[in-house]
């Protein structure tokens, strides 16, 4: 029996609106689509599909999709129930736009606003809102807000994505599923709303961050089409932490439903897509420079791309007077003292490495006394975003740790440690970066921190603040930066001094080193970090992003598209216009109208499960054979890599059955008849090479295993951890083909396996011999049918379908190449699994038993 969660999760999932709230008035969204847009209250499971060739021509238009609008909202001083909007200068999202440039594409934001609106006045704030700033405020009530943000992300992902383990009660919090409803219902409305505006066909959707991680399932769910980009700005966390999430497969489905997927780093990226490996089975691969994830037929891309900063904005809050005149009175309090400025900007949260850092600052003091009086660190401290026990923690800690260092250190107008925790204007943090000799990042882990980058830029300064700082403007700038290895922007800043800010004595030595270098390699090092700073910048991000979108997106037009699956393991299988799946009917009809037949069957993956332990055909198995077989008229052939020895074991009851061995190296018609081979019989010498390097490759991969056939080699990972596994394949191919290169011998890689056989002999050598000899028999064949799963029965398919006009096949005949699983392939027709192959193959023997006289 389903629980009453579960259940309650699957209505929400299903498409079903959530039952608080009344309902709002709709949005009128702006039509490009020619034709009918079904309306909201439709049935969920019927995707919107309207002709891509019906919609008029216009600039791009891009849906931004976030927790929180780039807006701020106040009341009126008059104490009147109206409000006060405008642009969050501050916000990364408008910073985008900025990026992007006006004129090239049209933006609309989705997202929630920081102020709660009561319900009378939600109406008329949402028509405001779009139609002065083009925003689509998404309203929740304060209990599923509350839930939703301060529980699930907050005390969930939040800590885990950071690499805390609720290990018990007091560190983090433990899944709560009632927290998890919330974020799916919320996710859900931020659906809704988005569909209030969307173009389904035209416009570009890009959702942003951990808040809305499930949303792409249900945007997907409506518009199979939907043009789907998904940033995560926090860290991805490795598959060993991610995997004690309960609702891990939700969440990695629900983000294989975008068409691009963006990090911050390939660390992200990286243990993204192991994730994906270990717990769904994927596999990747990079075409081009591309990496690309198959997912039912579908693509899903990774970008890989820091976020960068909005130059026009920092430039201009340092030409502000107020900049300037700030940083003349920072100069005042420290340069004019003799005193040196460390600076360190942090949120005060449990992951920002404040106490370390101060830890530090406090072991500098001790080893180096000599910088005692002279060195000071400025830690600016911004409010926490989340709330508990935890952020009190920080405080309580940060609070007495200054206190201490100040007590011991301090002297009569000389503290080593200045705490700012009151909210800071942006232009007086901007002056304390241009003041400061070296910033200091070390958190604990961090998913980009621009920190360091706003810090560039404003070292790079401009000529007024030149001359208030006294220096020449053509003379070179300098800046020193000591990050943790834990950010996400650390990987990008290779001339600063990277530290692990666990190891308190590390980061001092990294605070004296950057106090004691020389000018000249402050400014080499200063020189390098602009020039990347300056032309990565959050338009740069914002453009390479949405170009590697409308490339992935290039496809679906092309595609047929359709959902399956309930709740959120819903997915899209998208497929080529003539790839279908095969009727049991058409494929029973075909075979009784014709009169000659061959039939060409591949074994593991196709009559038998793949993850079978027990690989000998049952006794089902051998009576369909059997069945089809006794029709003199029917040529069944099974194409197996097996063995000679382990086929003629397993189908001895099959008088009439065909068999292939080890890729069609060898073969028989019959059980009574030779083996004979496929080209001259091969000299195997290359295996006393290639046995000793896969018996190395064994021996240190824990689950791999080595088959020895008569003419060929395979190794087999198929137990072995699969990314490690992956990894040693492709170093084994590479090893064997250096080592084989004069040999006879092809080296190729398949499903869990690298194999070693003869050039020349695969599964299409099989098919031509088939055809040639039912025509030597003057037995042209009406109908074929040729069914097998992976890369090797691809040949088989093409020589089948390249037949089709040829002498072999008669004119008209029923030809079906199937393939088992929805996926890129040769073949015209598709079956689902090895269970709906075996229920075809026993109709087609019931339909051969009736037919054969007894």
């Amino acid at each position: 029996m389903v629980s009453k969660s579960y259940s309650n999760l699957l209505e929400l999932a299903s498409g079903e609106a959530p039952s608080f709230g009344r309902m709002r008035r709709r949005i009128p969204r702006i039509m490009t689509v020619a034709g009918i847009i079904s309306d909201l209250d439709d049935d969920p499971a019927d995707s919107v599909c309207s002709d891509p060739s019906s919609s008029s021509v216009q600039r791009d238009r891009i849906i931004i999709v976030a927790n929180q609008l780039p807006i701020r909202a106040q009341r009126k001083s008059d104490n009147s129930k109206g409000w006060i909007f405008s642009w969050d200068e501050n916000s990364l999202l408008l910073q985008l736009k900025d990026g992007l440039g006006d004129d090239d594409i049209e933006v609309i934001y989705v997202g929630c606003l920081k102020e709660e609106i009561h319900v009378n006045e939600q109406d008329e704030v949402s028509q405001i809102l779009l139609d002065t700033f083009k925003c689509v405020p998404t309203f929740l009530p304060p209990d599923l807000f509350s839930r939703y943000y301060h529980g699930f992300c907050k005390q969930q992902l939040w800590p885990l994505f950071h690499y805390m383990l609720p290990l018990s009660p007091d560190l983090g919090g433990r899944f709560n599923r009632s927290l998890w409803q919330a974020y799916v219902s919320v996710n859900k409305i931020f659906a809704d709303r988005i569909m209030e505006v969307i173009n389904p066909e035209d416009d570009f959707v890009w959702v942003h961050d951990y808040h809305l991680m499930v949303l792409p399932t249900f945007l997907r769910k409506r518009f199979n089409r939907v043009k789907l980009g998904f940033f995560l700005h926090s860290p991805f966390p490795s598959s060993e932490i991610y995997k004690t999430l309960p609702i891990r497969e939700e969440i990695l489905r629900a983000l294989l439903n975008s068409d691009l997927i963006g990090f911050h780093t390939f660390d992200y990226a990286r243990h993204f897509l192991s994730c994906c490996s270990r717990m769904l089975g994927l596999t990747y691969e990079s075409k081009r420079g591309y990496i690309g994830l198959e997912y039912y037929g579908r693509t899903v891309s990774i970008k890989i791309l820091p976020v960068g900063i909005h130059m026009g904005q920092l430039q201009s809050v340092l030409s502000l007077p107020g900049t300037e005149a700030k940083v003349s009175e920072l100069i005042k309090q420290f340069h004019d003292q003799g005193k040196v400025m460390l600076l360190g900007v942090d949120d005060m949260d449990i992951f920002k490495g404040i106490s370390l850092k101060l830890l530090a600052m406090e072991q500098l003091l001790i080893q180096h006394p000599e910088w005692q009086g002279k060195v000071v660190l400025v830690q600016i401290a911004n409010p926490a975003r989340g709330r508990g026990k935890d952020v009190k923690e920080v405080q309580a800690e940060t609070y007495s740790t200054v206190e201490r260092i100040n007590q011991t250190f301090g002297k009569p107008g000389y503290d080593p440690v200045v705490l700012i925790d009151e909210p800071l204007k942006f232009y007086e943090r901007i002056a304390y970066y241009v003041v400061a000799e070296c910033c200091l990042v070390t958190a604990v882990r961090d998913g980009m921190n621009l920190i360091p980058y706003e810090y560039i830029i404003s070292r790079q300064g401009n000529e007024k603040l030149d001359k208030v700082l006294g220096s020449e403007p053509s003379s070179p700038k300098k800046s020193m930066l000591v990050v943790s290895e834990f950010i996400g922007c650390s990987p990008s800043l290779s001339g600063a001094i990277r530290v692990n800010p666990w190891n308190i004595d590390a980061v001092s030595d990294a605070m004296d080193s950057a106090l004691e270098m020389a000018d000249q390699e402050k400014q080499l090092r200063h020189e390098k970090h602009y020039r990347y700073v300056s032309t990565h910048d959050v338009g740069y991000w914002a453009r390479s992003f949405l170009q590697d979108l409308e490339r992935t997106c290039r496809e679906h037009v092309r595609q047929r598209c359709w959902g399956i699956g309930f709740g959120l393991s819903f997915r899209v299988v998208a497929l080529d216009p003539n790839f279908k799946k095969l009727s049991m009917e058409h494929i029973v009809s075909a075979y009784k109208r014709t009169t000659t037949r061959a039939i060409l069957l591949d074994y593991d993956g196709t009559l038998m499960p793949q993850a079978s332990i027990d690989k000998s055909p049952n006794s089902k198995t051998i009576d369909i054979l059997n069945s089809l077989c006794r029709d003199k008229n029917n040529m069944v052939f099974l194409v197996s890599a097996k063995s000679r020895k382990t086929l003629a074991e397993w189908f001895s009851p099959c008088e009439n059955l065909g068999i292939a061995a080890e890729h069609g190296y060898f073969f028989r018609l019959r059980r009574d008849e030779e083996w004979e081979t496929c080209i001259p019989v091969a000299d195997c010498g290359w295996k006393q090479i290639a046995e000793p390097v896969m018996k190395l490759y064994t021996e240190t991969t824990d689950g791999s295993t080595i088959e020895d056939k008569e003419t060929a080699l395979v190794w087999s990972y198929e137990d072995a951890d699969p990314d490690f596994g992956s990894c040693q394949a492709k170093e084994l191919l590479d090893h064997l083909e250096s080592v084989l290169a004069n040999e006879p011998v092809t080296v190729k890689s398949g499903q869990n396996l690298v194999e070693v056989k003869p050039q020349g002999v695969n599964k299409g050598l099989v098919a031509k011999r088939l055809l040639s000899t039912m025509q030597e028999r003057e037995m042209l064949p009406d109908f074929v049918l040729c069914v097998g799963d992976d890369r090797s029965d691809e040949d088989m398919f093409e020589v089948i379908i390249s037949s089709m006009a040829g002498p072999s096949i008669a004119p008209r005949a029923e030809v079906f190449a199937c393939t088992v699983g929805r996926k890129p392939s040769k073949a015209k027709y598709y079956l689902d699994d090895t269970v709906e192959i075996v229920r075809l193959m026993q109709g087609l023997a019931c339909v051969a038993d009736q037919m054969v006289p007894v």
